[in-house]
């Protein structure tokens, strides 16, 4: 019997499934933080969340709104000062997986959540980074969700807020003491990663139901496809009761039921 499901949990538990038990994952706030805490709920239990708030091996049992939330630190082993989680563990090389969402992302994974437009007339002002860029040039490897739109992936972010490989994809090349950086790109569409070569995001998995014209039309570059592309498989009844359970406790919780 066919399963239904929508585009978004497919890309959440696509992205769940990228983490492996045992894993330490330094977690951004959205998308990521969903997708982290559904392989923990699953097939992952083991995994180590990490916020840039200084909250370690935390286990949420609704989605925190923020890094302050106070549910993050409730469910954590212990909580340390931000200079501590910065310094001590991600610049120690003590996290396996930086797990990053983004307003903008380009063909080398570079990453923009700064401004859409001219940086000194700029049509929309973002949050800002965070802490991205560091997560990104500090954590073993990276992990990058987000939804699938020509706005989204665009051929150069307007600003690089947090480095993928550079503007020529080069940008890593000699750099000491430095992360893989970006390994797997998870959206709505497709799983991407970068060519070992030219580090251009290449599609390696279209999602169920998705075609090559659908991810080219969403695609702000001329995208690349693997020779041997291969089909996401999709999510599981398990998954998919999990993460509604998880999503329908969250709101709950915000709506103070």
């Amino acid at each position: 019997m066919s399963i239904e499901y929508t585009s978004s949990e497919m890309m959440t538990v696509t992205a769940a499934r990228a983490l492996e038990n045992g894993m330490t994952c330094f977690v951004g706030i959205g998308l990521p933080s969903e997708a982290a805490n559904l392989a923990r709920l699953t097939h992952a239990p083991d995994v180590v969340l990490i916020y840039e708030s200084g909250t370690l091996q935390t286990k949420p049992e609704v989605l925190p709104l923020s890094i302050g939330d106070g549910e993050l630190c409730e469910s954590a082993l212990t909580t340390v000062a931000v200079p501590e989680m910065f310094r001590y563990w991600l610049q120690g090389g003590k996290i396996s997986v930086g797990f990053l969402g983004t307003a903008q992302i380009d063909r080398y994974a570079n990453l923009n959540t700064t401004l859409i437009g001219d940086y000194h007339d700029p049509k929309v002002r973002l949050p800002g980074g965070g802490g991205a860029p560091e997560i990104a040039t500090n954590a073993g490897e990276v992990f990058i969700t987000l939804k699938h739109s020509k706005r989204a992936l665009v051929k150069d972010v307007d600003f690089v807020t947090t480095l993928g490989f550079g503007r020529d994809g080069k940008g890593r090349d000699g750099v000491p003491n430095i992360g893989k950086g970006p390994t797997r790109v998870i959206t709505d569409l497709c799983v991407m990663k970068p060519d070992p070569e030219t580090k251009e995001l290449t599609v390696v998995s279209l999602h169920p139901g998705v075609s090559r014209e659908d991810v080219v039309e969403a695609t702000g570059w001329e995208i690349r496809f693997a020779g041997e592309l291969e089909s996401t498989p999709e999510p599981s009844e398990r998954e998919l009761e999990v993460l509604r359970e998880l999503k329908a406790r969250t709101e709950r919780q915000h709506a103070g039921d």
